[in-house]
């Protein structure tokens, strides 16, 4: 049983969701279907965890989505990284149908995290040429 200011929720018991589960075919998770691997296209943004990119990463990703909802991005995959080789990485890859995944930005080549205008764009160029990105499309003055 849970409390939460004030109000009672009854939590049920694990035995109870494991006889609800056998009575309701949704929730049978021998009938679940795992998603494909690397659905495409897709992005699979690596960042260091170590140097605590994580917000840096979501927050990519969500604007990746925003501007490529499904189904021109089917995925997002965010993958933290903790080893001695890939301390301050943060790479952003492209995964389309029938071609190994494209690198769109790795911070150590490029000198720095992307500006989502740029990236954008690239992606865009991949996926839907001749897409306006409204404001990210303008040129600098």
């Amino acid at each position: 049983m849970a409390e939460s200011a004030g109000v009672y929720c009854p939590m049920p018991s694990e035995q109870d969701n494991v006889e609800q589960a056998k009575g309701n075919p949704a929730l049978n998770s021998s009938t679940f279907i795992p998603p494909a691997p690397l659905m495409s296209p897709s992005i699979i943004i690596e960042f260091c965890d170590r140097c605590r990119w994580l917000h840096r990463a979501t927050w990519v990703s969500t604007e990746l989505f925003l501007t490529f909802p499904p189904p021109v991005l089917k995925a997002i995959s965010i993958i933290p990284l903790n080893s001695e080789e890939t301390g301050g990485r943060f790479r952003v890859w492209l995964n389309l149908e029938g071609s190994p995944p494209q690198l769109m930005w790795d911070r150590k080549i490029e000198g720095g995290f992307p500006e989502l205008k740029g990236l954008k764009q690239r992606i865009r160029d991949y996926v839907q040429p001749g897409k306006s990105l409204g404001h990210s499309d303008k040129k600098s003055e």
